[in-house]
């Protein structure tokens, strides 16, 4: 005798007859249902949001200078350039931070608007749980960012998105500048230090002009020269000049030397540094767009949400499943009663 189990085979008849014998209950059923997720679907209940977005580009490079400026600024550094997955990371990370959502909060009264209790302990938890979940940020599948604002009120959802896309480069621009008034402060206090300095040497040169060494090298040169010549004619008149003119250079030959070579290699610096100095002076007071906004927000004519159709279809579903679950429960426990009862009767 073989322990193997018999299953009974699926017989699909066995449904389509109850289907069709249960068919008006169904029916009422699908209609109550989707009736009922109808209105609870509606703006009686719901709140309807609207949706507006903005789709954008973050630009490739942060430096003015090193764009329009620099002689060696790649392809990379191209201020038309599209920027890509740094720079599009750095813009979430900026849309997110609360210095945008802040400022979004108090631009849009978003507490009063949103009807948080002001007086709540949890009123900011509340309020920034809101904010995140009307307003989001996400990478497109072109690279490109995307700024998602709903709300009940379609004309709100634009402005707030246009806001943000606007307060990025404002934000953005801050955040840098910071950063580069501090860098043209430096350049600036080296830049007049160096000016100071090359004024100093070059006011001491005038100075020793003044008492005749003009070009050390060439003029030793020809007062030697002519030295000679007037020792072989014996003139000593002429002898006893030229060793003044011979004292002097040797007096103040070398700090001229000094001096004329420093004042060159400072004049080098000083171009050098000058360059710097003008880079950072455009970075501390210019400004540049800080993206490329390739679809701008505007009213939504439609509403995103709720989503009408899909609560009524899964409600309907929903109630005639349980309404199967219930009609088969109710023809099965009287015959599963009676056989329960039945085994408790056998004689042992």
């Amino acid at each position: 005798m073989t322990s193997e189990k018999v299953y009974p085979e699926f017989d699909s008849s066995k449904l389509l007859m109850f289907l069709y014998r249960w068919r008006k209950a169904f029916l009422v059923t699908a209609i109550i249902a989707a009736v009922v997720s109808m209105i609870v679907s509606s703006s009686l209940f719901i709140d309807p949001l609207y949706r507006s977005t903005v789709i954008m580009y973050p630009a490739s490079s942060n430096s003015i200078s090193k764009s329009l400026l620099n002689d060696n600024a790649g392809a990379k550094q191209d201020i038309l350039e599209f920027g890509e997955d740094a720079q599009t990371e750095q813009m979430l990370q900026v849309l997110n931070s609360n210095k945008i959502k802040d400022r979004i909060i108090k631009s849009f009264d978003l507490a009063r608007h949103y009807g948080i209790d002001t007086s709540s302990r949890y009123k900011n938890l509340r309020l920034y749980r809101q904010y995140e979940s009307n307003i989001t940020f996400k990478r497109t599948e072109y690279m490109a960012v995307k700024i998602s604002v709903l709300d009940h009120d379609p004309q709100v959802a634009a402005d707030i998105a246009n806001t943000i896309a606007a307060l990025l480069d404002t934000v953005k621009n801050d955040m840098q500048k910071e950063r580069a008034v501090q860098g043209f402060r430096i350049m600036d206090a080296e830049y007049q230090k160096l000016k100071a300095e090359i004024r100093v040497m070059e006011d001491s040169l005038t100075e020793l002009r003044k008492l005749g060494v003009h070009d050390y090298e060439t003029q030793a040169e020809m007062i030697n020269q002519q030295l000679a010549i007037e020792i072989a004619k014996g003139n000593k008149r002429g002898i006893d000049a030229l060793d003044n003119k011979l004292k002097v250079l040797a007096q103040y030959g070398g700090p001229y030397v000094s001096l004329r070579d420093a004042l060159e290699y400072e004049k080098k610096q000083l171009s050098f540094v000058k360059a710097k100095y003008e880079e950072a002076k455009i970075d501390a007071t210019q400004y540049i767009p800080q993206k490329f906004v390739v679809e701008t927000a505007y009213k939504s004519e439609r509403k995103a949400y709720p989503i009408r159709w899909i609560i009524v279809t899964l409600s309907t579903l929903s109630a005639l499943f349980m309404a199967a679950m219930v009609i088969l429960l109710l023809e099965n426990a009287p015959l599963a009663l009676r056989k329960m009862r039945g085994q408790n009767h056998e004689p042992v």
